[in-house]
């Protein structure tokens, strides 16, 4: 999708959109997973985005669900939780639009997750090309260097952090995370008990996501 389109399509939902002014959310999905798992994280991702860059990201102050989001204003959409998440035929058509508009999906499993987020991913993105992220590409590349890919926050099965994309005309739209835990290292520092490496690692990580989330239309 052109940046014409993105613009044009924040602006009919009565939205200034630019790259300094994300709006980001938690997403609500049915299935009786936690959704709520991390409610200081992206407060705390989107103030350290702001001072590492001078950008005004904001956060939504209620959770959106799928039949809420295209009319949010929402750039930057956030999933976590431990255990399952249910996305319908029609709630799988809001996401994708909302990716084809210039959102980007980010669901990020906070242990117990990934499974059914792999299937109810199948549903928003059938046709997607769904593979590791190279660590050449620039979500590892761009604020800050990440040369070993995803950072490892929280141990789950003793397994390498994943970082597993949905390409659309080769695009990244949408990553799903797995064994790192970004969101837990995103929360307040007294939540967890993280160190201040590991905190910073996860933000920084954050950061480029959302980077990518404002520059995507622009690569090649």
């Amino acid at each position: 999708m052109n940046v014409l389109k993105r613009f044009l399509f924040l602006l009919l939902l009565g939205y200034s959109f630019s790259c300094q002014a994300q709006l980001l959310a938690v997403y609500k999905y049915d299935g009786g997973g936690d959704w709520y798992a991390n409610p200081t994280a992206l407060e705390n991702l989107s103030s350290f985005y702001n001072a590492s860059t001078g950008a005004k990201s904001t956060v939504c102050t209620e959770p959106i669900t799928a039949e809420t989001l295209l009319e949010s204003g929402v750039s930057f959409l956030h999933a976590t939780g431990h255990g399952r998440i249910v996305i319908s035929e029609a709630q799988g058509n809001q996401l994708r639009t909302f990716t084809e508009n210039g959102g980007f999906l980010h669901i990020d499993d906070n242990y117990g997750m990934s499974t059914y987020a792999k299937d109810a991913l199948k549903e928003v993105f059938p046709t997607a090309t769904i593979a590791l992220v190279n660590l050449k590409h620039p979500i590892f590349n761009t604020l800050y260097l990440f040369p070993a890919g995803m950072p490892k926050i929280h141990e789950h099965d003793n397994s390498e952090p994943e970082a597993l994309g949905y390409f659309v005309k080769g695009e990244l739209v949408a990553l799903l995370t797995s064994e790192t835990d970004l969101g837990d290292g995103w929360e307040d520092a007294e939540v967890h008990g993280d160190s201040l490496e590991k905190r910073q690692a996860a933000l920084k990580m954050g950061a480029n996501l959302l980077h990518w989330a404002t520059i995507r239309n622009n690569q090649p």
